[in-house]
């Protein structure tokens, strides 16, 4: 069997190898499998987006694992740090999303929980796809009473509701302030809208008539353009654009420009550092985040350490180091004194929290963060290779990182999942990074060769 764990879970086009009713099935098999500890009763919780693929696959998984003698208990439609936290509430043994987060409706995505609310420890994953190519547990078919139940959990949207509200100030009400929230016609489309208005806010809904097959569709983090416009049209204080499952979020200040995640990480980290919340002085961010936000954070005298691309990377690093706020420029954002995973409700209202607190505008708290100018070109290639494996190239990089002075940065990876290189430059000056990422591509061209 190929490697079917990329870095966030199992993904690709639905009804097509990995995501079929048939692999989800011997899946749900493996899942049972490895979360059975001792002779007690274990059970898995299933959530999953408002993709039309969802059925079939929820109900695979479900067979799956019912097999192997493990209860499911099923909540159907809630935000992937929805799932983390019921699982949680439950004392649940391991939990699933069903989603492809911010990708198109055609795909669909199978993400695990551990009994902690955290993403799969890579070792688990590997050993879940030896059990599912070595056959090793196709003999195991437990009969009568030994198999397992799925139960229906009908309130778990009213209970993520209230732990999310519980993460708001104290005392501290959104009177007065309008808010217009586009839910990607995803997981969120319920939950965001009452958050905000409970809370007291004037919400302008968008994208919250999901019918599987509209979801990211036009809308959501990754076209936030209508949500920026609307924010403006209507004189909202800040807009939000939430993802598919509700892991990310990006914003708008009152003017239409946009906030994303390495701008929302700045606020915050000063925020927090400046009231002494800031665990060890320190904010996890990934090797794309841009180098403005190290700028806006040193002078605060605030770290800033750099992990692969990846939320659950930025999480693992945060649980060694002991620290408490990362994420990603994507809208990742983790607040792991609130929840085990990125949670855009959370971010979301961390951020109004600070508006409010401060009496301060969006786009004036947004000015701590100048972003340097990013060039990013991929290189696709006639076939896979390391860059670092070029001959001359790490000394190359080295060279024209100094070109690109103080601050200047190159970031050059190979694709996980395609023969492409991509290479990302910053500096202060546009037109020389520009020259740094041509010279370097030109260089990769010359090396492997260009596919086309």
């Amino acid at each position: 069997m190929t490697k079917l764990f990329g870095t966030d879970g199992i993904r690709g086009v639905a009804n097509i190898e990995p995501m079929t009713t048939e692999t989800a099935l011997r899946v749900g098999r493996a899942a049972g499998y490895i979360f059975l500890r001792d002779d007690r009763r274990h059970r898995v919780l299933i959530g999953k987006d408002t993709r039309l693929s969802g059925y079939m696959l929820e109900s695979a998984l479900v067979a799956g694992i019912c097999s192997m003698g493990v209860d499911v208990l099923v909540v159907g439609p809630l935000p992937t740090p929805g799932v983390a936290y019921i699982l949680r509430s439950l004392r649940a043994d391991a939990g699933i999303m069903i989603s492809a987060s911010h990708n198109p409706y055609e795909d669909n995505g199978i993400k695990f929980f551990s009994p902690g609310g955290f993403k799969l420890a890579d070792d688990v994953e590997r050993e879940m796809e030896r059990l599912l190519s070595s056959g090793e547990i196709d003999s195991i078919r437990p009969t009568a009473g030994h198999v397992g139940k799925a139960f229906r959990i009908d309130d778990a949207v009213g209970r993520y509701i209230e732990f999310v509200k519980a993460t708001f100030p104290k005392g501290m009400t959104l009177e007065g302030v309008k808010v217009v929230a586009d839910c990607a016609n995803g997981a969120l489309y319920k939950v965001a809208p009452r958050v905000l208005e409970e809370l007291g806010a004037t919400v302008i809904p968008m994208a919250v008539e999901p019918n599987g097959e509209n979801i990211n569709a036009d809308c959501g983090s990754q076209c936030p353009e209508r949500m920026m416009e609307k924010t403006r049209e209507v004189g909202a204080d800040l807009g939000l654009s939430f993802d598919g499952d509700g892991d990310r979020v990006v914003m708008s200040d009152a003017k239409g420009q946009l906030v994303d995640g390495d701008c929302q990480m700045a606020i915050s980290g000063l925020d927090l550092a400046t009231s002494g919340d800031l665990a060890e002085n320190t904010v996890v961010a990934t090797v794309m985040s841009n180098v403005g936000l190290d700028v806006a954070l040193e002078e605060a005298n605030v770290a800033v350490e750099r992990t692969p691309v990846g939320d659950r990377y930025v999480v693992e690093r945060m649980l060694d180091g002991g620290f408490n706020l990362g994420g990603e420029k994507s809208g990742h954002i983790v607040f792991l004194d609130h929840n085990t995973t990125g949670d855009g409700m959370i971010a979301a209202l961390q951020l109004l929290a600070i508006m409010s607190r401060r009496d301060t505008e969006l786009a004036e708290l947004a000015k701590c963060f100048q972003p340097f100018p990013q060039i990013l070109v991929n290189v696709r290639t006639a076939k896979r290779q390391d860059p670092e494996s070029l001959q001359g190239f790490k000394e190359k990089v080295a060279k024209l990182e100094k070109v690109l002075g103080p601050h200047g940065r190159i970031v050059v990876r190979a694709s996980g999942t395609e023969p492409m290189i991509r290479i990302m430059a910053e500096g202060r000056d546009e037109d020389k990074t520009k020259q740094v990422v041509d010279e370097l591509a030109e260089h990769v061209r010359a090396e492997i060769g260009e596919d086309g």
